[in-house]
């Protein structure tokens, strides 16, 4: 798949936050307000094209954690997160090894930072897949919406 990473517009944004996912994975789906607008514009956030087709995004940095775990202290300088989301139709598919091992490439290319992320512990394929790319289990935490595994990954 020729992937690309192209800066987020707000078409690209407004097609994001319309996208909806089932059961479980509904937990993943946004609301769109002017602050979802904004995060997913500031900068941080990349759109990932397939043959001119939004297929996916990746974020970097704060933007990437969940707020309830940074007081805690899960969240040192030494990594850098990286969050990402595929159309909801893509998922399932048995592509997300291709897409995620485009993101970190990318990624990777930018920051000598080893990387780190965060998932909902019931994503269990995601999990599975990170698992697969080298990802291990360093952390959870809870906040009232769900519990959330962290997971780190030295560079390849």
């Amino acid at each position: 798949m020729p992937f690309q990473a192209v800066p987020m517009t707000f078409d690209y944004a407004t097609t994001i936050l319309n996208w909806i996912y089932s059961s479980p994975y509904d937990f993943y789906n946004m609301e769109t307000s002017e602050e979802a607008y904004a995060e997913l514009l500031d900068g941080s956030y990349q759109a990932v094209i397939d043959q001119a087709q939004l297929v996916g995004f990746f974020c970097t940095g704060q933007s990437a954690q969940v707020p309830p775990g940074r007081p805690l202290g899960l969240y040192p300088d030494d990594y850098l997160d990286i969050g990402l989301g595929r159309q909801p139709e893509l998922t399932g598919q048995g592509t997300g090894f291709a897409f995620c091992s485009f993101v970190l490439e990318t990624v990777n290319a930018k920051s000598a930072l080893p990387l780190r992320l965060t998932v909902a512990s019931f994503n269990e394929r995601a999990i599975h897949l990170y698992e697969q790319l080298g990802f291990r289990r360093q952390a959870t935490f809870s906040t009232t919406h769900a519990t959330f595994l962290i997971m780190t990954q030295s560079h390849t």
